[in-house]
């Protein structure tokens, strides 16, 4: 990752202009092209001839539809094209019964109009992430690659993911809810769509809520829903993602992230199967099994003032902690090699040779991001190689530590006299984003910014 776009390529199919303008508007700085199409038809040629990172796709197309029908069936189509391609299904009418629908079918997420723009960008970026890791594992073409159970995502053989893959093993075909404990970048969401992949509900949805790409105040609506008039900007009944994840497995990320005023309301969902939207009397029917993952050290996830215990209870049934990178450390070679394979052929280019030096360095190194940081890296080296063996100054293991880093990344304003508040804050996000090998959830606790902020900062600065 650099200072460009996060993402290759986006299209977004809707019969409203207006419509395709404000999200090809909001979507250009984290896509590096952002394709536009007033129907399927239309769009078809373009989704042929270069395969999207997501598909945003409209239920209804024909003048007074609401059922969403058309939206359905192009939605199947699409999936017969590619079973591999990640569609986010934009709805108005409906409610529930269109999304949940749609997820069944394959759809990887939804969004309700009118949306809010944090709400859009979040569903983006993680369906985006999610097509990414697809990506990743769609081939093994290293000489000397990390290996997984049969059509697992998770990479590694070492004693430590062995131990690992055993917990799934036994607790995907439970409906226990789990809890994955991990630093950034250890593949805690790996490990979840493998308990979903493993479970007796895997031919049902599973919906993702990343907890710190939300706005805080947008948390409840969220989760829960709302009703119409339930407050000032409700201006429709909106279905929440625990109710559409009704039948599947919801994954909550960043869980350290959910407020503690939300806890209380989480709890009784766990306890009575049921929700409740925000501004509704009734409460609504859900069978759900919950996954939850967080970076939070243990004592902090059991303090009584960051975290309720009888939720971590609810939450925590079985627990699955992965180890950082640097406690694996046989597994780096056939990550290096299952990566450097990957992004060659992503890239069309010819597999990069290491030197010894650099294989040494690989090895050694701390990986304080973790097999994020490690991909990162060796995406970097791919793209940069020339036709010469890869030295260590060739992955950027300086920058990529947060533990090593040069004083003028420590101190990035020295020597500066430019005042201009919005040139000062680029630099302040970008410097910290390098600082941090773009790990967002460290950049932003040194900018003493949510991560939603912090997004919200990347996306005004085109970073």
């Amino acid at each position: 990752m650099g200072s460009g776009p996060e993402f290759d390529f986006c299209v977004i199919i809707d019969d409203d202009d207006d419509i395709l303008m404000a999200s090809r508007l909001l979507l250009r700085g984290m896509f590096g092209e952002v394709a536009t199409a007033r129907s399927p038809n239309e769009a078809l040629p373009l989704i042929r001839a270069r395969t999207p990172d997501v598909v945003l796709l409209d239920a209804n197309f024909a003048r007074g539809a609401t059922n969403a029908a058309e939206g359905l069936a192009w939605l199947e189509q699409l999936l017969a094209i590619d079973p591999e391609m990640v569609v986010v299904m934009i709805t108005a009418h409906g409610g529930v019964q269109v999304a949940v629908a749609a997820m069944k079918r394959g759809a990887t997420d939804f969004v309700s109009k009118p949306w809010s723009n944090e709400k859009l960008l979040a569903t983006v970026r993680t369906a985006a992430s999610l097509r990414r890791s697809r990506r990743a594992v769609g081939g093994k073409q290293a000489s000397t690659p990390a290996t997984a159970p049969s059509g697992s995502q998770l990479l590694g053989d070492s004693p430590a993911m062995a131990r690992v893959h055993s917990l799934i093993a036994r607790a995907a075909p439970t409906d226990a809810n789990v809890l994955v404990l991990g630093e950034n970048g250890t593949g805690k969401e790996l490990v979840a769509r493998e308990l979903h992949r493993q479970s007796l509900r895997a031919d049902q949805v599973m919906l993702t809520v990343d907890l710190g790409a939300v706005a805080e105040d947008l948390i409840d609506s969220e989760l829960f829903g709302h009703v119409k008039g339930a407050f000032t900007d409700a201006r429709t009944d909106r279905v929440g993602r625990i109710q559409a994840a009704d039948g599947g497995t919801l994954f909550l990320d960043e869980l350290g992230n959910l407020p503690l005023r939300l806890q209380p309301k989480l709890l009784t969902v766990l306890e009575q199967r049921q929700v409740t939207p925000v501004g509704a009397n009734k409460p609504v029917p859900v069978n759900i099994r919950v996954i939850a993952a967080t970076n939070l050290p243990p004592e902090k996830l059991r303090d009584e003032g960051h975290f309720r215990q009888d939720l971590l209870f609810r939450l925590n049934t079985v627990e699955i902690d992965l180890p950082p990178l640097r406690d694996r450390r046989e597994d780096v070679p056939g990550l290096i090699g299952h990566y450097l394979g990957h992004y060659a052929k992503r890239y069309g280019r010819p597999v990069p040779e290491l030197s010894p030096a650099a294989r040494t360095a690989l090895l050694h190194h701390d990986w304080p991001g973790n097999v994020r940081a490690l991909r990162h890296a060796l995406e970097r080296a791919v793209i940069l190689a020339r036709d010469v063996p890869l030295e260590p100054e060739d992955f950027a293991l300086i920058s990529a530590s947060p533990r090593i880093v040069p004083q003028a990344v420590v101190a990035p304003l020295q020597g500066s006299d430019d005042l201009n508040l919005e040139r000062v804050e680029r630099r302040l996000v970008e410097q910290a984003l390098k600082k941090h090998g773009y790990n967002i959830s460290l950049a932003a606790a040194e900018l003493g910014l949510s991560r939603a902020a912090l997004y919200r900062r990347m996306e005004k600065h085109g970073l």
